[in-house]
Parts: C-alpha cells; sequence; structure tokens
C-alpha cells in the first residue's frame, strides 16, 4: 500500500496521520505540498486536521482551492481513497467531496477531550476491522465540527448509509450530552455515496497506540493496509 499526506500552511497534524500510517503500514506515507500540483500513485490520500490557512475566511474554505486539490478530487473521483480527518473533513466539504458543512460548534467554544463514537457501517476498507454497532474512543479538538446539512440532503446521507460513525455515550447510546458540537443526528463522520472518501472530526490518530492511552484508532490505519496491500 503507499499512501500520500497532504500538507497545508497550518497543518498540525499532518505529521500524526504519518507516524500513525507508517506503524501500519511499515513504510513512510508520502508528503505531498499544497502547492504541488501532480499526485504519484497511491492507494490513500489523508487529508490532515489543523488550522489549514489559519482558519481564514471559513474553515477549509481556502484550502479547498489548493493546487494539489485539483488533483485529490480528481483521484477521489477514479476510485481512490481520501481520508479526511478534523480539519480535512472541513476541506472536503468546501471541495465538493462530500456533502454539508462543519458549522460553529453549538456551545460556540473549542472543545479538546476524548468522545465517544459508535461505529455505524463497517464494511468499507476504512473500518472493516471494527463492528457495526461498536462504540469506540477517539480524541476531538475543534471549534467547527457542528455538521450540517439540509433536510433533502440530510435525508440523501441518512437513506444511503453514507453516516460512519456518531457521537454517542459509553454504552452505545445517543444523548444530548454525549454530542459535543450539536451535529446534525450525531454526525461524527460521512462517506460519500461511493464509500471511497471518509470524512470524520475525531482524530483516530491520537489514539493509535497504547502509549497515547489507547489503540482504537489504530483500527482504522489497519483496516486501510488490509483492504489495499
Amino acid at each position: 500500500m503507499k499512501a500520500a499526506v497532504i500538507v497545508f500552511p497550518g497543518s498540525n497534524c499532518d505529521r500524526d496521520v504519518a507516524v500513525a500510517l507508517e506503524a501500519s503500514m511499515g513504510a513512510k506515507p508520502l508528503m505531498v505540498w499544497h502547492r504541488d500540483t501532480e499526485l504519484p500513485q497511491v492507494d490513500l490520500i489523508a487529508v490532515p486536521g489543523g488550522f489549514s490557512y489559519g482558519d481564514y475566511l471559513r474553515c477549509g474554505a481556502m484550502a479547498a482551492h489548493s493546487p494539489i486539490m485539483r488533483e485529490v478530487k480528481a483521484r477521489a473521483e477514479a476510485g481512490v481513497r481520501v481520508l479526511g480527518i478534523c480539519n480535512g473533513f472541513q476541506v472536503l466539504t468546501e471541495a465538493g467531496l462530500l456533502p454539508g458543512v462543519l458549522m460553529r460548534n453549538s456551545g460556540l467554544k473549542f472543545i479538546c477531550r476524548d468522545v465517544h463514537l459508535r461505529v455505524e457501517d463497517s464494511e468499507t476498507d476504512f473500518c472493516r476491522q471494527y463492528q457495526c454497532g461498536e462504540v469506540v474512543r477517539f480524541p476531538i479538538a475543534h471549534a467547527e465540527g457542528n455538521f450540517f446539512a439540509d433536510d433533502e440532503t440530510f435525508r440523501a446521507i441518512e437513506g444511503n448509509g453514507q453516516v460512519a460513525f456518531r457521537y454517542c455515550t459509553p454504552d452505545g447510546g445517543f444523548d444530548p450530552a454525549a454530542n459535543p458540537n450539536g451535529s446534525l443526528g450525531n454526525v461524527a463522520g460521512i462517506y460519500n455515496e461511493k464509500r471511497n472518501v471518509l470524512g470524520l472530526m475525531p482524530h483516530p490518530e491520537r489514539l493509535a497506540e497504547d502509549l497515547l492511552g489507547g489503540s482504537d484508532g489504530k483500527r482504522m490505519f489497519d483496516s486501510l493496509v488490509e483492504a489495499l496491500s
């Protein structure tokens, strides 16, 4: 398996994703600068978290128009797997690769803590090592993670089974207190219709080894290696 991590000015999780990928792949991913216009042949493209372009204008809005994103969009349309984490999720929605938008958290504050997520669809290359309905723990660190879509779009997302993860209680239930940012339908991550693009606000790479306090996130990277190697 070959992977590339896109690096924007302001990214702060690009190296974290690279470390997690290397631990699962056994090889370093390529680090691709946002001004590049070409991508080598890879099986996975990771769009990392951080504050691309300082979050000026709107989170992910400027990064979505970086030169490299034209190639990312073309590869996604050709079926290459694309993983967007936190700011990367915002970039993918701004680029039109995923539906909906990420707005300010309902409490209007930056939130940094672990959350529980229920796996809604495990039959994809990203989540094949999870079980549908399983509860996992990932960290979040964002101020604009409130997922929203208009009624028609959200009905389509739900109807197509595009929800990947939902915020939940430790026992898998849904409670307003378990939804850290007010996301519609407790959505924490979604797929595109073809299931080759995943965007999620929580950070699997920040809980990908026991030394970090848990390894629930590692199975996402292991899933990709299993599927794409």
